[in-house]
């Protein structure tokens, strides 16, 4: 029986060796797999924008002329209104989405008086529901109802703060402005979700011991608690940041497309990838890889901003 049970032991302790083994290169072909496909994608486009590299080379992103017709015939092309576009709808996204993300984490978080635990798990639960909406609902949703009650605040802002440059000309309805506040309610459940993650995963004791030295809550949470889940924090930005750069129908239904750089967010404006949603259906010749040169510096963009974010995530 001892040596039965010998045996069986040894067999077992085999058996989980090699799953372990397995389960390690799986992962590993798993990894590879990832990486060479973000490669393939990288050359696919690459090689498909071979003909816009020839024709326009950097002068590309410097250049704010999108005329299919132009050059007698052969078209001129360059994304600098996009470029500006993407990054400051981005950005503007952020402005908002943050602060109010940074907000419901904190209150679905932390335990406060006269709030019950349900009552945070089902506000938890509709921010989460938000991010199963599909984009093109966002953007109907832009068009019928935001669009319509913007229409007052931007006039006021307009008349009574049009020495600001950013609300320097008279407010259009499809605009910078309605592309950022659209984006900031579709970033705003992947800011929440990860912030929540990152603020749950503090340890308790840092907050009791906080509060038992005699801080008070917000005490608490603005010295012990935010500076501990910094890198989680962080990386809630970063990638509510790269979401909002790639969005696509939503944007192109509420910006306005316009191929050109104005500081106020009042007028309409364009981002890579609308120019791409609405380009790509009608798109020949050496438009085509214009569009794909377009998506690689889209692509080009995002990678540089979620090294950017292993970088600060890393220094935290």
């Amino acid at each position: 029986m001892p040596e039965e049970k010998t045996n069986t032991f040894s067999a077992l302790t085999l058996w989980v060796r090699w799953v372990n083994i397995g389960f390690i290169y799986l992962t590993c072909t798993v990894s590879v797999a990832v990486a060479l496909w973000v490669l393939a994608i990288i050359s696919v486009l690459i090689h498909d924008a071979q003909a816009a590299f020839h024709h326009f080379g950097m002068a590309f992103l410097m250049s704010s002329s999108w005329n299919p017709l132009g050059n007698n015939g052969q078209g001129q092309y360059g994304i600098l209104p996009q470029i500006y576009g993407t990054l400051v709808s981005s950005w503007l996204a952020l402005l908002i989405a943050v602060p109010l993300g940074f907000g419901v984490a904190i209150f679905l978080t932390e335990r406060w008086p006269l709030v019950p635990p349900g009552l945070q798990t089902l506000l938890a639960f509709l921010v989460e529901l938000l991010a199963a909406i599909p984009s093109v609902v966002y953007g109907i949703w832009g068009i019928y109802v935001l669009i319509p009650a913007l229409v007052p605040l931007t006039m006021w802002l307009h008349v009574h703060f049009s020495g600001i440059g950013i609300f320097s000309q008279p407010p259009t309805r499809p605009s910078m402005l309605v592309a950022g506040l659209v984006l900031a309610i579709m970033i705003l459940p992947t800011v929440t979700s990860l912030a929540r993650e990152a603020l749950a995963a503090v340890p308790p004791d840092l907050r009791q011991g906080s509060m038992a030295l005699g801080a008070t809550r917000w005490e608490t949470l603005i010295h012990i608690i935010l500076p501990t889940a910094r890198s989680g924090l962080v990386g809630s930005i970063m990638l509510g940041l790269a979401r909002a750069m790639g969005e696509t129908m939503a944007v192109a239904m509420v910006i306005g497309n316009s191929n050109r750089i104005n500081i106020s967010i009042l007028q309409p404006a364009s981002t890579i990838p609308s120019l791409l949603a609405n380009q790509f259906a009608e798109a020949s010749g050496l438009q085509v890889s214009a569009l794909m040169y377009a998506a690689f510096i889209l692509l080009i963009i995002t990678l540089l901003t979620n090294i950017f974010a292993e970088v600060l995530i890393g220094r935290h």
